[in-house]
């Protein structure tokens, strides 16, 4: 079980730390086995969802549905317009877009080792030399809240603005 640094037992449990490292630490291996079963409050089937790899599973899974953009594992295949992508980066970190197959833009960072996927390039708009994207929050199937991140390169970075919105 999971304790604090007087023994008692945590019953909630708030990480930052990413799902990905965490199961590497030394203690990682007792999360599954927690007798308590200690509640995550960003719980570790977050894991699959900032995995990069659902991308390429989910083009796999469904061809050329509407809200998704091709995307798989080990090469581009035939788009000349893509983004390269580490499986678990996060905020745009080791991103490399390609356009007309030449790279054009490419972010530093510490990811990369796990592998890539490839997915299709889409243009963003650009206001007077601000990229925004839009991420939308449903619950239950509701509407809840949308966020808006701008930044200065086609790639949202962990500096992009970042202005959120709730939906009543």
């Amino acid at each position: 079980e999971f304790v604090d640094m007087e023994g008692e037992t945590i019953k909630n449990i708030f990480k930052l730390y990413p799902w990905e490292w965490l199961i590497h630490e030394d203690f990682g291996q007792n999360i599954l086995v927690d007798k308590n079963q200690s509640k995550w409050i960003e719980p570790a089937w977050k894991a699959i969802l900032s995995n990069k790899g659902i991308l390429a599973i989910l083009w796999e899974l469904f061809p050329n549905h509407k809200n998704l953009l091709p995307c798989y594992f080990d090469e581009p295949k035939e788009m000349l317009n893509y983004v390269e992508k580490p499986i678990y980066s996060r905020e745009g970190a080791n991103v490399t877009i390609y356009k007309e197959g030449v790279q054009t833009l490419t972010v530093d960072g510490e990811y990369g080792d796990e592998g890539f996927v490839y997915q299709e390039f889409v243009k963003v708009p650009n206001f007077d030399g601000n990229y925004p994207i839009i991420g939308s929050w449903v619950i239950g199937g509701e509407s809840a809240g949308i966020g808006i991140r701008e930044s200065d390169t086609e790639v949202t970075g962990n500096l992009s603005r970042f202005v959120p919105h709730i939906i009543e």
